[in-house]
């Protein structure tokens, strides 16, 4: 095999590579001719000369030579990223050119927005005249909760125009006082409400249009104006609007079940089906820490000794039975 045939990324690693980086592990070294055919091992940093023989290599302790390598992974992740947010910059005004006499209701009814101004230029564009209902789902990764004086005023507008708001929020975002505010400033016909879980962030305008996050960071957006998808996300917002725990403009007090808060009903649902603290604590908005304090405390209120222990004292104790039966009273 020729170094010139012998072509591939860094943060690769071959079986020959492999193989001869073991040998060099074992043996402190290696003869530096072995490596011309496999430069891939210096070029990764995984051999490094021999200060003491030129005519040899070392090998670089895969302790330190592991994070170089995700180093590159991570970078080459983050070039994807920028190819993608720059190919859709690139094409969305090239869309809109292919099709200029296109109603942006027809055909695919689904249009990328780019960068957060973008995204909330569109959004109040889309809320400029409308006097129907605005629904929204924040959940806990709520960056800047306030949304802004511009948003509040954009909110405001509505409100004056006869407009709706009902918003659901994670159920940890309950006693935020920047919330709280938020909607003691507004005047009009809003309405908030808490769940344990929600999905991500939603918003959908006079049951016409909705919006919805592209990826995590929330930089990029969907602007959804296909009728039966934007009917689809309403409906869903529906169905959890119906089983939310009002908190403006009068907060109610979910009931506690035999000394269990509906927090802890909240964790052992999620402890039943097997999910780690890790996954509970992200699915309902804490961090771990906060997870594990009432993961104890609901061990303290039904008696257990262990992780499995609890497990099965929650299905002899029937308080997940009890919170659906409740429910369907309500309901």
């Amino acid at each position: 095999m020729t170094a010139r045939a012998h072509v591939h990324g860094p943060e690769e690693l071959c079986e020959a590579g492999l193989e001869l980086y073991t040998r060099a592990l074992r043996e402190g070294h290696v003869p530096a001719r072995d490596a011309d055919a496999l430069p891939c091992l210096v070029d990764a940093g995984l051999l490094q000369s021999d200060l003491e023989a030129t005519d040899r290599l070392c090998p670089v302790a895969p302790a330190v030579a592991l994070p170089r390598l995700l180093r590159f992974v991570d970078e080459d992740i983050a070039h994807r990223r920028r190819q993608g947010v720059r190919l859709a910059e690139t094409f969305e005004p090239l869309l809109a050119l292919s099709a200029p006499q296109t109603d942006p209701a027809d055909v695919s009814g689904i249009r990328m927005l780019s960068g957060l101004d973008r995204i909330n230029v569109a959004i109040s564009e889309a809320m400029a005249n409308v006097s129907g209902e605005v629904l929204t789902i924040q959940p806990h990764n709520l960056g800047d909760p306030g949304a802004g004086v511009a948003a509040l005023a954009r909110d405001q507008d509505l409100l004056d125009r006869g407009g709706r708001i009902r918003a659901l929020y994670q159920h940890t975002q309950r006693h935020r006082l920047v919330i709280t505010a938020r909607y003691e400033q507004l005047r009009g016909d809003v309405e908030a409400r808490t769940l344990d879980e929600v999905t991500e962030r939603l918003l959908v305008i006079d049951r016409q249009v909705a919006f919805i996050p592209a990826n995590k960071d929330r930089t990029l957006a969907l602007e959804v104006r296909h009728p039966t998808l934007v009917d689809f996300l309403a409906t869903a917002f529906d169905r959890l609007w119906s089983l939310a725990t009002p908190m403006h403009p009068r907060a109610v007090r979910p009931p506690t079940l035999n000394g269990v808060t509906p927090r802890q009903r909240a964790i052992a649902r999620l402890l039943v089906e097997g999910h780690t603290d890790a996954v509970i604590a992200d699915r309902l908005g804490m961090n771990v820490r906060t997870a594990r304090v009432h993961i104890a405390k609901l061990a303290a209120a039904l008696g257990s000794e262990s992780r499995a222990q609890l497990g099965y004292l929650i299905a002899e104790s029937g308080i997940l039975k009890q919170e659906q039966e409740q429910e369907q009273e309500e309901a």
